[in-house]
C-alpha cells in the first residue's frame, strides 16, 4: 500500500480540477539562451555522428536526456515546478505521444512486407521503382515506402559500376518530395494534422507542385542513370532478371487500417475529453493511437518472422527516433513559448523576415527559411516553429493564409532531402545502402549533390506562379 500512495497522489495533482491552471510559460520574458538546448540537440543530431561517431551511437539516450533535461531544470528555475510539470506533460501528450506512435505503427507494418526477387537495373526499371515509391509515400509514409523498396532497388543495380546516384535520388524522392500529400507521408505533416490541419490539405494544395517537382527530378535522374548506364551494359547482360514477388501482403491490409484509424479520429468529434494537468487529451486521439499500437501488435503476431529478417528488420532505427525525437520535443518548448510571444518575443526578427512591408506574409520567405533549416537540422520541430511563427490556428492557416501554410509544408518537406539528416528516412537508408556495399557521398558531397539537383527546382518553383495558392511567390 505504501508503494501505491505516492501513484495515487501523482495521479490526482494530473487529473485534479486545479491543474487546469497550472502556471504558463511567458515568452515574452525570455531571450535567445532559451534556445541554446533546442540547438544543442539539433547540433548534436547533425555533427556527433560525423565527429564522433562511437560515442554518439553508445550514447546518443544520454545525450538527448541530457538536452531535455536542462531545459525542465531551467523551466521549473525560472517559473516555478508548476510551470515545467505542465510544459512537460502537454509535449508529452499533446505533441508527442500521437506523434511517435504513427510513425512506429507505420515502420512495424512496412518491415513486414517483403519484396523479393531481382530486376535488371536499366534506367526504365529504375526510374519506375522511384517514381512508383513516390507515388506510395504518402500512404505508407517516407519511411514505410523506404524500407519497402531500398533493398530491391539496390539488388537490382548490384551490378552497376556506378549506383551511389540511384540511392541519391531514392533520397530525394521517396524519403522526402513522395511524403508531401498527406500526414502519412511525413513527419512535419503530420505534426500539422495534430495541429488541426485537415487529413486531405496537402493533397488538396500541394498536388500540383509536388507533381511537378517529382517529374523533373525524375527526368534528370533519367538522362543521368541512362547516360552511366552505357558503360555498365557489358556486366548487366550477364545478370538474370528474376520477377518481383510481394510476401507480407496482410501488411497492406493493415496499412489501410492505420489510414481508416486517422481518419476516423480526425471525423468522429465525441466532445469527450481529459484535462491532464492543464493539457486536454481527447478521446477520440486516445482510440486512434491505442487502435494503431494494436495494428502495429497485430503485424508482428501475424507476419512471419522470416519476412522481417529477410528485411533486416530491427527496432533500432524507431527506437533511436523515438528517443531523439523525445528530447526535441522538449528542449523546443521554451522556442515555441518565445514565438508565441510575437512581436514582443526574441524571434521578432524572424517575424519580421517573413511578414511583407504591407503587413501580409511573405510566403517565398517562409518557403527558404522552413527548407533551410529543415535540410540541416530536423524538418518536423522546424515545421512546427513556423507554423506557430505564421499564426498557430490551423484553420486560419487553411483559410487566408493558405498559401503561408503551402510554404511551411513544401519547405519541410522537399527540402528535408538537402542532407542526410533533414529526415528521419534518410540517414536510415543511408546506412542500409553503405551495408550492402554501396560507395555512398560523404556528408559534404552528398550535398553538393542536392544543391545541384534540387535547389534550382526550388529556385523555379518561388519564380513561377504555378497555382493560385503560390500567387505571392
Amino acid at each position: 500500500m505504501s508503494i501505491l500512495r505516492p501513484i495515487l497522489a501523482a495521479a490526482t495533482l494530473l487529473l485534479s480540477p486545479s491543474a487546469a491552471q497550472a502556471a504558463t510559460l511567458d515568452g515574452a520574458q525570455m531571450n535567445w539562451p532559451w534556445a541554446l538546448p533546442f540547438a544543442g540537440i539539433l547540433l548534436s543530431i547533425a555533427l556527433c555522428p560525423l565527429l564522433v561517431p562511437k560515442i554518439w551511437h553508445g550514447h546518443y539516450g544520454k545525450i538527448a536526456f541530457g538536452w531535455a533535461a536542462v531545459t525542465l531544470v531551467a523551466i521549473a528555475a525560472f517559473f516555478g515546478a508548476p510551470a515545467a510539470l505542465a510544459a512537460f506533460v502537454h509535449a508529452a501528450l499533446a505533441e508527442y505521444m500521437s506523434f511517435i506512435i504513427v510513425l512506429f505503427s507505420l515502420y512495424v507494418v512496412a518491415g513486414g512486407i517483403l519484396v523479393t526477387g531481382t530486376l535488371r537495373g536499366t534506367p526504365a526499371t529504375n526510374v519506375a521503382i522511384l517514381a512508383f515509391g513516390t507515388a506510395i509515400a504518402s500512404v505508407v509514409g517516407t519511411t514505410g515506402a523506404s524500407m519497402i523498396l531500398i533493398r530491391p532497388l539496390i539488388r537490382a543495380n548490384a551490378d552497376r559500376a556506378g549506383n551511389a546516384h540511384v540511392v541519391v535520388f531514392f533520397i530525394f524522392l521517396v524519403a522526402n518530395i513522395g511524403g508531401a500529400l498527406s500526414p502519412l507521408g511525413d513527419p512535419p505533416l503530420f505534426v500539422g494534422f495534430l495541429r488541426g490541419v485537415d487529413f486531405t490539405w496537402t493533397a488538396q494544395h500541394l498536388w500540383m507542385q509536388t507533381g511537378i517537382v517529382a517529374v523533373l527530378v525524375l527526368a534528370i535522374f533519367f538522362a543521368l542513370d541512362t547516360y552511366k548506364f552505357r558503360a555498365d551494359v557489358p556486366p548487366l547482360a550477364k545478370q538474370p532478371a528474376v520477377a518481383l514477388a510481394v510476401r507480407g501482403r496482410r501488411n497492406i491490409f493493415l496499412i489501410l487500417l492505420i489510414v481508416a484509424a486517422i481518419l476516423l479520429s480526425a471525423a468522429w468529434q465525441p466532445g469527450i475529453a481529459f484535462d491532464v494537468y492543464g493539457t486536454h487529451v481527447e478521446l477520440q486521439n486516445l482510440a486512434r493511437d491505442l487502435a494503431l499500437v494494436v495494428i502495429a501488435l497485430a503485424s508482428m503476431w501475424l507476419t512471419p518472422e522470416e519476412h522481417r529478417a529477410a528485411n533486416g528488420f530491427t527496432f533500432e532505427p524507431i527506437r533511436e527516433v523515438a528517443i531523439l525525437f523525445a528530447g526535441i520535443f522538449i528542449a523546443i518548448i521554451p522556442v515555441l513559448a518565445m514565438l508565441q510571444a510575437g512581436s514582443d518575443g526574441t524571434f521578432a526578427f524572424l517575424l519580421k523576415a517573413v511578414t511583407a512591408k504591407d503587413g501580409t506574409p511573405h510566403e517565398a520567405a517562409y518557403f527558404w527559411l522552413t527548407g533551410a533549416l529543415s535540410g540541416f537540422l530536423d524538418n518536423a520541430p522546424t515545421y512546427l516553429v513556423f507554423f506557430e511563427l505564421a499564426s498557430g490556428e490551423a484553420k486560419e492557416l487553411m483559410g487566408p493564409l493558405s498559401g503561408t501554410l503551402a510554404a511551411i509544408s513544401m519547405g519541410a518537406v522537399y527540402m528535408g532531402a538537402l542532407s542526410y539528416i533533414g529526415n528521419a528516412p534518410n540517414l536510415m537508408i543511408y546506412a542500409i545502402a553503405t551495408e550492402q556495399g554501396v560507395r555512398m557521398p560523404s556528408f559534404f558531397a552528398y550535398v553538393m549533390w542536392a544543391a545541384c539537383v534540387l535547389v534550382p527546382l526550388f529556385l523555379l518553383l518561388t519564380l513561377l506562379p504555378i497555382s493560385p495558392i503560390l500567387k505571392p511567390f
